[in-house]
């Protein structure tokens, strides 16, 4: 694991108005903002991870790894930490600006029965279920909304569709909140991102748009759809795959060899190069395949 460069702070210093860093007895960083808590835990291969949890009442030095139950991406570094963490405070302070009102609500939801939620605006709500949940916007918001983007019941699920309401009401949400969803827009509505900005997305802009690059590309390839390290050939990894990585019934599907050390998989699959890759039709360490 790459060493750090121990930090100086000790045990418990400001950053910037609000934040508090400290070194802990398990030797990462955190921070505290108010009630939230966040941690540079360490990962595989050198990695570290943005961690958060809320409401630790331990001394900061006593906090642990099992204290923090939620991940959101990696920081390379330190200095990557602290930024998230201004990032993180500068959203806490304006969304508290913002005067969003939780309320209690039974609503009915495409997500099931709402257990509460919070007043964005009057005919702006976001609820939270059991299991999901997103906003409603009454007639009169949804109707502002990009017609692209537009439900027709006015509701738009937490995942993605809700960056459609920041879009429209970019002054209901923070900076932050306002920056991930025109990302999310970007990643898997391309064409509507292309569509309000005029101008075509790059490749490496928008997830959705070089998943059909990919897709097109490769269309006559075969790529991988399940993978396992060989039991009879070392040193190997038996794959399947199909033309264009296609599934369900009527698949034509076949076997490879790939070297381990350079069974790598790319963000859409891994491509099998049939001038180096062998076809393999022998004892097979998947499950119920015969040769």
């Amino acid at each position: 694991m790459t060493q750090r460069t121990p930090d100086p702070i000790s045990p418990t210093t400001p950053d910037s108005p609000g934040v508090l860093f400290a070194r802990t007895r398990e030797d990462f960083l955190a921070a505290r903002i108010g009630d939230y808590a966040f941690a540079m835990l360490p990962g595989h291969s050198g990695r570290y991870y943005f961690a958060s949890a809320w409401l630790l009442y331990k001394p900061m030095e006593e906090w642990a790894h099992a204290d923090f139950y939620s991940r959101s991406g990696e920081v390379a570094d330190e200095a990557a930490f602290r930024a998230r963490v201004a990032e993180s405070a500068e959203h806490l302070r304006q969304r508290a600006a913002l005067g969003r009102r939780e309320i209690h609500s039974t609503a009915n939801t495409p997500w099931g029965a709402s257990q509460g939620a919070t007043v964005y605006a009057d005919g702006v709500v976001c609820h939270s279920t059991a299991g999901h949940g997103g906003f409603h916007l009454d007639a009169a918001h949804n109707a502002k909304v990009h017609p692209a983007l537009r439900t027709r019941g006015g509701w738009y699920e937490e995942d993605s569709a809700w960056a459609a309401v920041a879009q429209a009401f970019p002054e209901l949400f923070t900076d932050y909140e306002r920056h991930h969803a025109e990302q999310t827009i970007r990643d898997w509505y391309p064409d509507v991102w292309e569509a309000i900005h005029g101008r075509s997305l790059l490749p490496g802009e928008s997830h959705e748009k070089d998943r059909r690059t990919f897709e097109r590309d490769h269309a006559a390839d075969w790529i991988v759809v399940s993978a396992i390290t060989s039991e009879h050939r070392k040193g190997f990894v038996e794959v399947v795959a199909t033309l264009g990585g296609k599934r369900g019934p009527g698949t034509e599907e076949r076997r490879f060899l790939v070297p381990a050390d350079e069974y790598q998989v790319g963000r859409f699959g891994f491509v099998i190069d049939e001038t180096r890759h062998s076809l393999y039709g022998g004892l097979s360490s998947f499950v119920g395949w015969q040769p």
